[in-house]
């Protein structure tokens, strides 16, 4: 089992009566149903369906104080908090960034607990493990407890990386993606059931039409790790930008169309001059570049 401080995530909590009706009428997720020691998956989007911020809700107990804690990323959270401001009106509701007292800590390959933070499971996908927000100093006590080794930063990026989950501000820029292009709606960041929230128009239309052309995708490569924010070819075409690489794998944000015409032609996918191969995780649902052609 490993775990590792996340020195890109920041902490922001939202407490007080109208809390739970605050953030469920705004993000992405169904909040309404979160108990504590539970989590969602969410996103702040635009009016126009674009994400400003996306973060992992989770709820503390009423005997810890309450009130829901947003791991966001640590260089969105005076953003976050601004914006939550904005909708906040009459709300009885505290909204506080927590980045400089709290910290966030991955643990995976294993299960455990801890009495040093507020743990739960990741809800974007299983096997990316465990997360707990707490004092930093409290990092090694709580890895101990947990049965950890704790290791760095890096040893997790290419865990995740690996399973092909994107991040915010490495994958995709924030303000200028749709959530399905960055997967929220495979991963569980998109509640389709539930009322109305920012942006909730365009992403139901996008949703109900299938219309998301652009998707990030995991890829393989051989040898050299091209750098990320490279553009992905096909030929003399843009497919697509190439997001976090490690150990042979990354993802990439790709035209699903154009990558599917490449494929049918032959031509090879490239960033850097370094080939890449499309690979298909099991957490994904959307037809993949050169399935309709495989299964005929």
């Amino acid at each position: 089992m490993k775990a590792a401080l996340l020195p890109d995530r920041g902490v922001v909590k939202v407490a007080g009566d109208d809390a739970r009706r605050f953030l469920h009428g705004l993000v992405t997720a169904d909040v309404s149903t979160l108990a504590p020691g539970e989590a969602r998956f969410a996103a702040l989007l635009t009016p126009q369906g674009k994400i400003i911020a996306d973060f992992i809700i989770a709820e503390a107990e009423a005997a810890d104080g309450g009130g829901f804690f947003l791991d966001c990323p640590r260089a969105l959270a005076q953003t976050l908090v601004q914006k939550l401001t904005l909708y906040r009106l009459r709300a009885r509701i505290t909204i506080e960034d927590l980045s400089d007292t709290l910290a966030v800590m991955a643990v995976w390959d294993g299960t455990g607990a801890t009495e040093c933070g507020l743990l739960f499971t990741d809800p974007r996908l299983l096997a990316l493990g465990l997360r707990c927000i707490l004092p930093p100093d409290l990092a090694s006590d709580a890895a101990a407890e947990l049965g950890a080794v704790l290791t760095d930063a890096a040893a997790y990026e290419s865990h995740r990386i690996a399973l092909g989950v994107p991040r915010g501000g490495q994958d995709f820029i924030y303000g200028d993606a749709f959530p399905h292009d960055t997967d929220m709606d495979q991963l569980g960041g998109v509640d389709f059931k539930k009322g109305c929230y920012i942006g909730q128009e365009v992403v139901s239309r996008i949703e109900h039409r299938g219309t998301a052309r652009t998707r990030i995708v995991p890829v393989a490569y051989e040898g050299f790790a091209p750098e990320a924010g490279m553009a992905v070819t096909a030929g003399e075409k843009t497919v697509g930008m190439l997001g976090s690489t490690a150990e042979g794998r990354g993802v990439a944000m790709l035209r699903l169309d154009r990558a599917e015409d490449a494929l049918a032609s032959g031509t090879p996918l490239m960033a850097g001059g370094v080939a890449l191969r499309i690979i298909k995780p099991e957490w994904a649902r959307f037809a993949f570049p050169g399935e309709t052609k495989a299964a005929e």
